[in-house]
C-alpha cells in the first residue's frame, strides 16, 4: 500500500503543487486547508505522516500539532518562513519531526518525506546492534523496536519517531558520549542536513517527557560542547 501523506495549508496554490508532486511519486495525498477540519480528519483516518502550515485559520500549525500528539505518534514536518525561527523552535519542542523553510524546494520535501518514512519503518523493525527480539533494557527504560513503544518504570512514554531514534541511539551504548552529528545520522539518516539546535529541542523535549513520568529523571546527561550520553540506572 502506498503511503498517505496529508497536506494542510491555506495556500490552495501550495496544497495543488505539492499534491501533484506527491501523487506523481506514488503516494496517496489528502489536503486541508486549516487545522480544525485536518484534526477531524486526521483523528477520523490517520495518515502516515503530515505536512504542516504554521500560520492558519481556524486552528494553527501549532495548536493542530499540540492536539495531534495527544493520541498520535505520526511523523510531521513543519513548514515554516524565514522570519519565523522562534515558531521553528516551539514546533520542535511540541513534537514535530522537521521542518522545511518556505519558499522550498518540493524535491528537498520530497527527500524529507521519504527519510521521515524510512526512519518510522526503520524504528519498528530489528536494527543491526539491537539484542534479539528488537528489545533494548537499560535499567528502568524499555524501548520496543518492533510496537515502537518506551516504558520508564512501566510508565508509557509516548515519543516520536525522531525522539525514540535519539533514546534509542543513547540506550544502545550506555556511557558513551554521542555527538550531534552522530545523533543527527541515528535520527535522520545521513546526506540530510540539520542545524545542532534541532537535536537539543528534541532532547528537551524527550527530558520533559520522561519528567511527567518520573520528576527525578536524569539518564540523558549533557557534555557541554561535546554532546549527550544516556546513564544506565
Amino acid at each position: 500500500m502506498p503511503a498517505t501523506i496529508a497536506l494542510v495549508d491555506d495556500d490552495r496554490n501550495i496544497l495543488t503543487s505539492v499534491s501533484m508532486t506527491l501523487e506523481q511519486e506514488g503516494f496517496q495525498v489528502r489536503t486541508y486547508t486549516d487545522g480544525e477540519s485536518a484534526l477531524q480528519g486526521l483523528l477520523a483516518r490517520p495518515a502516515d505522516l503530515a505536512v504542516l502550515d504554521i500560520k492558519m485559520p481556524r486552528m494553527d500549525g501549532m495548536e493542530l500539532l499540540q492536539r495531534l500528539r495527544q493520541r498520535s505518534a505520526m511523523p510531521v514536518v513543519f513548514l515554516t518562513s524565514k522570519d519565523e525561527e522562534v515558531d521553528e523552535l516551539m514546533g520542535l519542542r511540541l513534537g514535530a519531526d522537521d521542518y522545511i523553510t518556505k519558499p522550498f524546494s518540493q524535491r528537498l520535501l520530497l527527500e524529507r518525506i521519504r527519510a521521515l518514512l524510512r526512519r518510522n519503518e526503520a524504528s519498528r523493525n530489528e536494527g543491526s546492534g539491537t539484542p534479539a527480539g528488537g528489545v533494548i533494557v537499560r535499567g528502568d527504560l524499555v524501548l520496543d523496536e518492533t510496537k515502537h513503544t518506551c516504558t520508564w518504570k512501566g510508565h508509557d512514554i509516548q515519543l516520536t519517531v525522531t525522539e525514540f531514534l535519539l533514546v534509542k541511539a543513547l540506550a544502545l551504548r550506555p556511557g558513551m558520549v554521542k555527538n550531534r552529528d552522530q545523533l543527527i545520522d541515528a535520527a535522520y539518516g545521513e546526506n540530510i542536513y540539520v542545524d545542532d539546535r534541532t537535536i537539543d529541542s528534541h532532547v528537551k523535549r524527550v527530558r520533559k517527557k520522561f519528567r511527567q513520568a518520573d520528576n527525578d529523571f536524569a539518564q540523558i546527561e549533557t557534555l557541554y560542547g561535546i554532546g549527550y550520553r544516556y546513564k544506565e540506572s
